[in-house]
């Protein structure tokens, strides 16, 4: 029987790919629809501001570079998670018991499911609040947001997004966590976890280089910016689709399910929500490139090299 946690990303998976389904097909609901799907570029019509929206569209409307928030959540809330984790693996600190009532509510079977998984929780959770510092200083330093929005229900869910997603990699290690030597620790490396983190390094670094692709279209050599205008980017993976940065945060969550070691069936449904939301993305900005510039290179694909 699928955890609660499980049960929730199947959901969010489900609901994503209904979105993707629903956007491809020929007939397209309008309204509050194509609000909660677009962001950014991809919004329907003339993009304005924030700042010169309607006094009743700023009230559920917030400026794109309010996605550094969700990082800087991110950076807070898993930090904190990987500071419990480590106390109780070093120092013998349990959990919580507010954090344990949580854990156990959202993966009932941890307690004797995930025995000798410790290594492997915490080597993700730290991939994963590595990965939220990164995306954090890039959106702080090297990002230039263009003037689109956001909607609320948008920036309400990128919020929750990374708490949850925090507390579902947690909930994945045994509440005896306390227990765990360090000896024990040392036993559980494998293979695997060498070859997960190798590939996240690949992937963030493709993802960064993408990101400062991005960047240097608005910005002179000497970094200042220059414009907002929207431009066909080139180079690395842009040569062989539209949003490289979306597929790179795929594998990212690819490779922290091969440090899982393969077995973990939440992360997986995590993998599957991420596949169909960056997805979706995907397939919006992409169909932007092809509508607002006529020679747009006609080979790429939306999301995966020669795929999709």
């Amino acid at each position: 029987m699928l955890s609660v946690a499980a049960g929730l990303w199947l959901l969010l998976a489900g609901a994503f790919l209904a979105a993707l389904l629903v956007h491809l097909g020929s007939v397209l609901p309008g309204g509050l629809f194509q609000e909660l799907i677009r962001y950014g570029k991809t919004q329907s019509g003339v993009v304005r501001p924030w700042g010169r929206l309607p006094a009743a569209h700023r009230a559920y409307h917030f400026p794109k570079r309010w996605f550094s928030h969700f990082y800087f959540v991110s950076v807070v809330w898993n930090g904190f998670l990987l500071l419990l984790l480590g106390r109780a693996l070093f120092s013998k600190v349990p959990f919580p018991a507010w954090l344990q009532a949580v854990l156990r509510a959202l993966n009932k079977e941890s307690e004797y499911q995930n025995l000798g998984a410790e290594l492997s929780v915490f080597l993700v959770l730290e991939l994963l609040w590595l990965h939220s510092v990164r995306r954090l200083m890039e959106c702080l330093f090297l990002s230039v947001f263009s003037p689109g929005v956001i909607h609320l229900v948008q920036y309400c869910f990128g919020l929750g997004y990374y708490v949850i997603l925090g507390l579902t990699v947690l909930s994945q290690v045994s509440l005896e966590v306390s227990t765990v030597s360090l000896s024990d620790l040392v036993d559980q490396a494998r293979w695997h976890q060498i070859l997960g983190i190798l590939i996240y390094i690949w992937a963030s670094c493709h993802q960064f280089h993408c990101h400062v692709i991005l960047a240097s279209l608005r910005r002179s050599k000497s970094g200042e910016v220059v414009n907002l205008d929207h431009s066909v980017p080139y180079g690395d993976w842009f040569e062989s689709v539209s949003c490289p940065h979306y597929f790179a945060e795929l594998l990212i969550y690819v490779a922290m399910g091969v440090t899982f070691g393969g077995w973990n069936l939440t992360w997986w449904l995590v993998v599957l929500y991420v596949l169909f939301n960056q997805a979706l993305a995907a397939v919006l900005c992409h169909e932007f490139y092809q509508r607002n510039f006529i020679s747009y290179p006609k080979h790429r694909k939306a999301l995966i090299p020669f795929l999709f």
